[in-house]
């Protein structure tokens, strides 16, 4: 029979179940009782005071054996961490707030520093949990009052502490040096014990044990994971509040506490040529008035601690003045006014700190703590605009009731609503120009948010006097916006912007923003007239929005609203600097504005140069604005300056490629010469009558009258005393240009010749001839003018032939006769100008017109025909117009 082969042998043990026994052999013999002693006091069961006693030495006993060993480890004895379980289990059975009556907590904690000094090293969780039950066993002691009955009760306590203290700081190195990673988690166990508790002892304990850990510290040149030492700012905090205590022994703590802090920053992020200096001021403090540590500590604040740090710092401020405890509502106001007099440094995680305010400003009932949480949130908006502005929004967006507490904060204080006001005009408008935005690492709110912030500021009805100022700005910025979004299509991206609510309505928003500014800076009525011309719903239509921008434009022309010269003048520098990429807006409300008498009262010379530079543009839509300004000018009869200044551009539009702007061109042509005098501008109308000229041929039939028409008024315009030469030149030239289009195809033409013919006869004094001019018929009138002029038929000969040109065959054919008329005329004419006539009517013989064809052709041999006869056998010929 085979037995079992893992069943063990008769006679011996299963080397599973054999207890590993540690050789004992290099212990003296009060090491190897300490020994025996730790094991018997493991086994579970009720300890005496004396047992615990005996355990903790024997700790220590064999700890040092340990440490004196080469390369001795407790675990080679016993595990190490069975004996910090069970020291951790002995303090907290001795807490509870018992009077201090035994030494066992105080040689527990020695027992650990003996323990920490032995390998292995204990581990992060086990350390914290002996803190945790070292720090809860003395500080939970009842207040001890020193007393000649209680001498040996106030020692006792005495060692308990500094035990405490030696423990902490056992626990806290790593090998030679501090960790401050550890120190960190330790004062995040003992803080607790100084904010939390409402004993006057537990703070002062609290804060003493922090001090002596900081001081502690200061001794050490190199610290072990400094950059994870992040507590600075709530420890600078919470000891700056505890200063101010009305216990001596938690402000004596924390005055000293934050003096040695202060310290560790110098030691170790200062410059080094200026550490010496500041250590010998600190000093001169040690143990001053709270007064002077909070000074210290307004300039620490903004000059030691990372924006981080800063941001806990304020955030523990804010808490204690949110918190019901009285006197630390009045600290940390206190504190917080002197450590932010002016302005906010760098600071971390704003977001958080906005959402605090948010959420607390209503609770803090103080007068000083609700000043001086006001005073966090303006300088707070006032140097990260962007992230308190997005926060404010998206509280008020998850809020089922909108706190409009800090929307009041913010426009409280005029000079701080005036810079957040500017700097949501710049995000507002920064897309709008040609410049690219600045890179930037900061939370930068889109156009769109920016708008909504505005709204929900002039919302706000305590600053009016600002919105008065900032008004112009802010509404051509809403009204460029506005036009951005409608026409270039720009709601489309505005509405898939990353903090954009579902609700938002890109071009709503905004327009809402636009009339409460008006309704915020007064002109509520503007507001009403504008609804009623339909006003706000053509501005948000892409095919009719510019007549919504008339709309509203002409409400504050017409109505006289105060801001027209402000708003004008930003125009005008905003046309200047040509920033903006869409500039066709501000030229609407220009265009209108100037309809206003106060705002014409403030073009000089440098704004019409201004307005004359963007003839150049290649808008046609701009041109023709322009024009109109140039118009506007005229009806208000006392600009003629300005108009001086722009009549070489307007024109020069008379040769613009775009039919539209010539036919503006000439309709504002016809306002200036209607509304200017002879002796207003005479270079513009001398000018253009020369202008005209080339359109007197046109071929569209309405420019061709236009041109007519104009030139006629002109004439009108024209007395004997002023008419002189370059202009008499002018009309001399072309009294045979009026006088064949009398034959027209366009009778309005051919009236308006007429009366322009009238005109020039009375402005020459050719009153026999102007009632012939008056009503006789073409044929007529060149038989007369030629009589009239018969010394001068070469000038006739010459404005003759380029009417041969005409579009018209009724005005070539009339030329044609007239030409045969002039050189029949002639007696003595240079040989190579009657050629030159000859060569012209030749070509003329193969007109497209068969009656133009026809006449020249007999008109040639009439010609021909002459030359035979003798000079004075010669008639005149061809009396009658004959037809073909």
């Amino acid at each position: 029979m085979n037995p079992d082969p893992n069943r063990p042998r008769a006679g011996t043990k299963s080397r599973r179940h054999a207890p590993c026994l540690p050789s004992l052999t290099g212990l003296r013999q009060s090491e190897r009782e300490a020994y025996q002693s730790i094991l018997r006091f493991l086994r579970p069961g009720e300890m005496s005071e004396l047992d615990k006693m005996t355990f903790l030495r024997a700790v220590d006993t064999l700890a040092g054996a340990v440490r004196a060993q080469a390369s001795g480890s407790m675990n080679n004895y016993i595990p190490k961490t069975l004996l910090a379980k069970k020291i951790e289990t002995l303090m907290l059975e001795e807490g509870g707030g018992e009077l201090l009556t035994s030494s066992v907590r105080q040689q527990a904690m020695l027992s650990i520093v003996a323990l920490s000094q032995v390998d292995p090293p204990f581990h992060l969780d086990q350390k914290l949990d002996l803190v945790n039950a070292a720090v809860a066993c003395v500080f939970s002691l009842p207040l001890i009052v020193p007393s000649q009955n209680r001498k040996e009760s106030a020692s006792l306590y005495l060692q308990t502490v500094q035990a405490l203290d030696d423990m902490l700081q056992a626990l806290v190195m790593d090998g030679r040096d501090p960790n401050m990673a550890m120190l960190q988690r330790m004062l995040e166990i003992v803080l607790p014990w100084l904010t939390m508790s409402e004993k006057e002892q537990e703070q002062g304990r609290a804060a003493y044990t922090i001090s002596h850990l900081l001081r502690f510290t200061c001794n050490f040149p190199e610290l072990l994971h400094l950059a994870d030492f992040s507590i600075s700012g709530r420890l600078m905090a919470t000891l700056g509040i505890f200063c101010m205590s009305r216990s001596p022994d938690a402000s004596a703590g924390a005055s000293e506490g934050l003096h040695y802090l202060f310290k560790v920053l110098v030691l170790h992020r200062s410059m080094k040529h200026k550490t010496e200096l500041i250590l010998r001021e600190l000093q001169k403090h040690f143990r001053g008035e709270w007064l002077v540590y909070i000074e210290d500590l307004a300039m620490f604040f903004r000059e030691f601690l990372s924006p981080e740090e800063r941001m806990d710092a304020v955030m523990v401020f804010m808490e204690a003045m949110a918190s019901d405890r009285e006197d630390d509502v009045r600290a940390a106001s206190k504190i917080l006014r002197m450590t932010l007099k002016s302005s906010m440094p760098e600071i971390g995680k704003v977001p958080e700190m906005v959402e605090f305010i948010y959420h607390n400003m209503n609770k803090i009932t103080e007068a000083t703590a609700q000043e001086t949480m006001r005073k966090v949130l303006q300088l707070l908006a006032q140097a990260y605009a962007d992230d308190v502005i997005l926060t404010l929004l998206q509280m008020q967006d998850q809020s089922h009731r909108g706190n409009r507490k800090p929307w009041e904060i913010l426009a409280s204080i005029p000079q701080s609503y005036v810079v957040i006001m500017e700097h949501l005009l710049r995000r507002l408008t920064v897309h709008l120009k040609h410049r690219a935005p600045e890179a930037s690492d900061r939370t930068q709110i889109s156009p769109l948010i920016a708008t909504r912030a505005m709204h929900e500021l002039l919302l706000e009805p305590s600053r009016r006097m600002e919105v008065q100022t900032l008004f112009p700005p802010l509404f051509m910025a809403l009204l460029i916006q506005t036009s951005f979004l409608v026409v270039e299509g720009g709601a489309e991206a505005a509405g898939g912007s990353e903090h954009a609510t579902k609700w938002m309505d890109p071009v709503s928003s905004t327009v809402e923003a636009l009339k409460t500014l008006m309704w915020s800076t007064g002109y509520g009525d503007y507001v009403s007239y504008v609804q009623t011309q339909e006003g706000w719903e053509l501005l948000t239509s892409p095919e009719r929005h510019y007549e919504g921008v008339t709309v509203l434009a002409r409400a504050m022309a017409t109505r006289d609203c105060w801001h027209n010269c402000p708003v004008f003048s930003l125009i005008i520098q905003m046309l200047r600097e040509q920033e903006y990429r869409d500039h066709l807006t501000a030229f609407v409300l220009l265009a209108e504005l100037l309809r206003c008498r106060e705002v014409v009262a403030t073009v000089d010379e440098a704004t019409t140069r201004v307005l004359a530079s963007w003839f150049q543009c290649e808008e046609p839509a701009t041109v023709k604005l322009l024009l109109r300004v140039a118009e506007t000018f005229a009806l208000h009869g006392n600009m003629t300056r300005q108009l001086g200044l722009l009549q070489p551009y307007v024109l020069n539009c008379c040769h613009s490629e775009d039919g539209e702007v010539v036919t503006e061109t000439f309709l504002v042509l016809r306002c200036l010469v209607e509304h200017l005098t002879w002796q207003k501008l005479p270079s513009f109308l001398v000018q253009l009558a020369f202008t005209l000229g080339p359109f007197f041929e046109a071929e569209s039939e309405p420019l061709r009258l236009k041109a007519f028409e104009i030139y006629g008024m002109l004439l009108a315009k024209v007395k004997r005393s002023f008419f002189a030469s370059p202009l008499k030149h002018q009309v001399l030239n072309s009294l045979v240009l009026l006088v064949v289009h009398l034959a027209d195809r366009d009778a309005r033409v051919a009236q308006v010749c007429r009366l322009a013919l009238c005109r020039t006869a009375s402005i020459l004094g050719w009153w026999r001839l102007r009632a012939v001019f008056a009503d006789r018929d073409l044929w007529t009138i060149l038989r007369a003018l030629l009589e009239r002029e018969a010394g001068r038929g070469l000038w006739l000969l010459t404005q003759s032939l380029s009417l041969l040109r005409s579009p018209q065959a009724p005005v070539r054919q009339a030329a044609v006769w007239f030409t045969g008329q002039v050189i029949q005329s002639l007696e003595v004419a240079p040989a190579a100008d009657i050629e030159e006539a000859c060569t012209a009517l030749r070509a003329m013989s193969e007109d497209p017109d068969p009656s133009v064809r026809c006449l020249a052709t007999q008109t040639l041999h009439v010609l021909e025909a002459s030359k035979s006869r003798p000079a004075r056998t010669r008639t005149p010929w061809l009396c009658c117009r004959r037809r073909c």
